[in-house]
């Protein structure tokens, strides 16, 4: 049916208001469940150092009761010396320039001043940049530390796996880490099976680690859902409303919450004592305002902190998979 003749309809005018909402949605991710689950310290120079240290290994030990050990001929237990590591600060920035007209000015849908947002989206995405160098490197996927002796070059935090040595298993021809931020030698590709895992913590036992969290893909997470090894669903509920849902991998030597990470690249599975990997700023996490140059406003976030893995037996990595 036509319209009636002179009906003045909508298509016609030239004055109707936009209806745009007040809000603005985004489902990008930006969690940070390893940065989040560490430790805070404080670096003092751009070199960040630590110390560890291991046992002896258990032996026979029976005495004679009574025995004089000054005149029995004892033998003074060897003294082994710490180990020093070291990483270096990694300066992570992300730069807004908002003109003031749009800052200050236009009328603006979902935020009043475009700064303030900006800066807020801003900072979930250094957070997500940190999560990601922690993982897996900056420039090269497990990149090494990297040091800026020619002034030219930034100075790069070493990863986790850069220093893991221990208890890892690698695929065919690849190689666990040197150490101390030395970068490893990737292998053949295999799938993640419940045998890798638990040979893995096998070592973790073995080498005295309790780690509590395993890191993975979001492949991998479906991986580690198909074990048979003892699992389970924790469920907190307020007002019959469920708050919380965390899957949990219990092996013979450990019990380990599966922690799916959108920044863990799919070949790494990482098992992850919090209590002996931590972040230490050197400047932390902070704004400052940028010289104007016009009619603007411009701001930086700057964080410049680094990775320590203060015991790298207190963790394990599967590398190689086909997550």
């Amino acid at each position: 049916m036509a319209k009636v003749s002179n009906t003045f309809v909508e298509f016609d005018a030239v004055g109707n208001r936009e209806d745009l909402s007040d809000m603005i949605y985004d489902v990008s991710p930006y969690e940070t469940p390893v940065l989040s689950a560490i430790k805070k310290k404080k670096a003092k120079a751009v070199l960040h150092e630590w110390q560890q240290d291991t046992l002896a290994a258990a032996a026979a030990n029976a005495q004679v009761e009574g025995d004089d050990a000054l005149n029995s001929g004892m033998t003074n237990n060897a003294i082994t010396p710490t180990t020093r590591l070291s990483n270096y600060t990694q300066i992570l920035r992300k730069v807004n320039q908002v003109s003031g007209t749009q800052d200050t000015g236009v009328d603006k849908a979902g935020r009043s001043k475009e700064m303030a947002y900006q800066m807020a989206r801003r900072m979930k995405e250094i957070k997500t940049d940190l999560e990601w160098a922690i993982l897996n490197g900056g420039a090269a996927i497990g990149n090494a530390k990297v040091a800026d002796g020619d002034g030219a070059t930034a100075r790069e935090m070493g990863s986790l796996q850069t220093y893991l040595t221990t208890n890892v298993s690698v695929g065919a021809t690849g190689a666990a880490s040197a150490g101390n931020g030395a970068v490893m030698t990737g292998g053949t590709d295999r799938d993640l099976t419940e045998a890798l895992l638990t040979a893995v913590l096998a070592d973790c036992f073995t080498n005295g680690a309790d780690p509590k969290l395993l890191v993975c893909s979001a492949t991998n997470k479906g991986v580690v859902s198909t074990f048979t090894g003892g699992g389970t669903r924790y469920v907190d509920t307020d007002d019959k409303k469920l708050v919380n849902s965390i899957d949990v991998y219990v092996g013979d030597f450990h019990t380990l919450k599966v922690v799916p990470s959108r920044q863990t690249i799919g070949d790494n599975v990482y098992l992850i004592d919090p209590e002996y990997l931590a972040v230490a700023d050197l400047r932390p996490l902070h704004s400052k305002d940028l010289a104007t140059t016009g009619d603007n406003t411009k701001k930086a976030l700057i964080w410049e902190t680094t990775l320590e893995v203060c015991s790298q037996k207190a963790h394990g990595l599967i590398a190689d998979t086909n997550g």
